[in-house]
């Protein structure tokens, strides 16, 4: 006789709760992070200053980085209670494209970093180097 301490129902509830959460906390990041980047931008466009669009675009690349971490958070829960094999393939997938996305904004994220070090040791034009 077994006693069941968490009915695997009940289990599958909060899971689901706590995906919801953690996959609404990773839209939030990436919607926060749009909404500073376009007044990031906005701002270096009043200022005429082409030079602070690489920081907009680092900024929300961070952002969406950061989201997507969420995102992959809720999948991996999504599938932790009795995944069947179809499930297990949809978060291979999920998350082999997930990675690489975040493979290639973290590469992006360090390049535009080391231009704006290198544009800020740069003397300014017109000046004796």
């Amino acid at each position: 006789l077994a006693l069941e301490v968490l009915p695997e129902s009940a289990l599958r509830g909060m899971v689901d709760a706590m995906v919801r959460l953690i996959e609404a906390g990773g839209a939030v990041v990436i919607m926060i992070g749009a909404v500073v980047a376009t007044v990031k931008f906005v701002v270096a466009l009043a200022r005429r200053d082409i030079n602070q669009f690489s920081a907009v675009r680092l900024t929300l690349a961070r952002f969406l980085v950061l989201g997507l971490e969420f995102q992959l958070a809720a999948d991996v829960l999504r599938t932790a209670i009795s995944p069947s094999f179809e499930e297990i393939g949809k978060l291979a997938a999920i998350a082999a494209i997930r990675t690489i996305l975040n493979y290639f904004l973290n590469r992006e994220i360090a390049q535009e970093q080391h231009e704006i070090e290198l544009a800020k040791s740069r003397p300014p034009p017109g000046t004796a180097g």
